[in-house]
Formats: C-alpha cells, structure tokens, sequence
C-alpha cells in the first residue's frame, strides 16, 4: 500500500474518510497537520484510529481527537510522536468533519 501524506477534505455531515489504510506503512509519523481553509466558518474535526477486523467481528475505535472546533483559517498541529505511533498492519487513521467543513490534512514522516 502506498502511503499519501497530502489530503484534502470536504466534509459531509456524517462521512468518515480515510487517510491511513490498515497495512500502510505507518513508522516515523512526527506530527499530523489540519487546516480549516474555509474563510468564515469553524471546522469541526474528529481523528480516530480503527482496525479492519474479519466479517462478523466487532470494529475497534480508538479516538485521537473529538468534535475539535478549529476557527476559519486556522491551524491545529498534533506533534506528539508517541500518541500518532500506532500499528499501521492493524488500525487505519480516519477523519471525520462537519458538513461543509473543508480541512487539509498534512502527515509528515
């Protein structure tokens, strides 16, 4: 699988996006950048880990941030590398924002 560092989102009411897949390689992320890019209204941003189980198996979610308001043209930095360290062959990083909300997400190894 192929890492993707870069992402724009478009958020829709309700719609989880993917940003890391269960089985990408995962090592050496130092920070996790989200930029609110609209110019009057705050995104709303929720970042969570979550595993690929088998059929008929429950999901696993582990939530890194929830429901975080970030204000028009803004910038929230997550820099913590042990709290981004998690086993990539097992969870994927998903995004979740509010709708309309439009965020980059940029993932620096």
């Amino acid at each position: 699988m192929a890492f993707t560092a870069y992402h724009n989102i478009v958020g829709s009411a309700g719609v989880t996006q993917e940003l890391i897949k269960s089985g990408d390689n995962t090592r050496g992320i130092k920070s996790i950048l989200l930029t609110n890019i609209h110019d009057s209204a705050t995104a709303t941003v929720s970042l969570f880990l979550q595993d690929d189980p088998p059929s008929g198996t429950a999901t696993s979610v582990f939530t890194l941030t929830h429901y975080i308001p970030i204000p028009p043209n803004t910038s929230l930095l997550l820099d913590d590398a042990p709290l981004l360290s998690f086993n990539g062959f097992i969870y994927g990083l998903y995004i979740k924002c509010g709708g309309s909300d439009s965020v980059d997400v940029l993932i620096n190894r």
